[in-house]
């Protein structure tokens, strides 16, 4: 065989092992990035059914689609592009980017927990009359596009700071993972949960006793399994929103509230024996959820009561 091409192969290989090293890379930091975004993809996940509320189910779908697609076009068009150039220009605004959206979650998760305890509610509800079905639907579509660009804008946040100290290459790859990843699993879900119904009804008139029993349980189950996703959105904003806090804070040279919680993990583990790193996380997720909550308040009032602003419409 010729020496260049030898030479040539040689480099191929090289190349073949640096890219199967780089996907490698990119699939362990994409996981670990996962695992910090997992709180907003709750909440996101945990929104997105009340956008198909009030439509016929022939629609839910189709609309479910359009948002979808929305989605990838907020994280790999508009997001991932300007995640990568903040990185590399301007780096250092990341964490307050973090913190801006830390302080939104807190802020809509406090929101959530003022108007279940009493409190004036924010924003339209589906208590009218829709007279353009053909108008409502661009809206709800609209709204709710606009909704997940917040929220997505949060994940690529907290994927970008867990990678920032990759290269390019592998930044890119794990925004792009980190993103698709999400909205199939989240659109996906929520396809799943708004057509628990529709499958219940049609087993429910099936002759088997079995599937009209497995239809009935999934007819009861939905509204639990829809308060279920409100509260574990709920608690989801707070504890994400007051972690990312606590940790900026942190970041930023002020340690007496992230000293304070994680203080008090540490103490838990140590008396928790067996149970240490379960209690022990529990212990540290209450408390951000708790300073998410306090902040949230404070940044509602400030809104609503001072500012006099959202008194009309709401985020969701």
């Amino acid at each position: 065989m010729p020496a260049g091409l030898v030479a040539l192969l040689d480099d191929v290989t090289v190349i073949a092992r640096a890219a199967a090293a780089s996907i490698d890379d990119i699939g362990i930091a994409a996981s670990k990035a996962g695992t910090k975004t997992a709180g907003v993809v709750i909440d996101d996940a945990a929104v997105t059914p009340s956008y198909v509320t009030g439509f016929k189910p022939a629609r839910e779908l189709p609309i479910i689609w359009q948002i979808t697609k929305g989605s990838l076009k907020n994280k790999l068009l508009i997001l991932l592009p300007g995640a990568l150039l903040l990185s590399f220009f301007l780096p250092s605004a990341i964490i307050f980017i973090l913190l801006a959206g830390g302080a939104y979650l807190s802020y809509e998760g406090a929101e959530k927990v003022m108007e279940k305890l009493g409190g004036a509610k924010h924003g339209k509800t589906l208590d009218d009359p829709i007279e353009d079905p053909a108008k409502f639907e661009k809206q709800r579509v609209a709204g709710a596009i606009r909704t997940d660009l917040i929220l997505s804008a949060e994940i690529m946040a907290i994927t970008l700071n867990e990678v920032a100290a990759e290269d390019f290459v592998t930044r890119a790859g794990v925004l792009a993972v980190v993103g698709i990843a999400v909205t199939v699993f989240v659109y996906g879900a929520v396809a799943l949960i708004v057509k628990m119904d529709d499958l219940g009804l049609h087993l429910a008139e099936k002759p088997s006793q079995l599937a009209r029993s497995v239809g009935r349980g999934l007819l009861k189950a939905m509204p639990v399994l829809l308060v279920a996703l409100s509260f574990v959105g709920t608690i989801a904003m707070l504890w994400v929103g007051g972690g990312i806090i606590l940790h900026g804070m942190h970041e930023l040279g002020l340690h007496t509230l992230s000293d304070w919680a994680h203080d008090a993990q540490v103490a838990v583990e140590g008396a928790t024996g067996g149970l240490a790193g379960v209690l022990g996380w529990a212990t540290y997720a209450a408390l951000s959820a708790l300073v998410g909550l306090a902040l949230g308040v404070v940044i509602a009032l400030i809104l609503h009561k001072v500012l006099k602003i959202g008194n009309e419409a709401g985020a969701h």
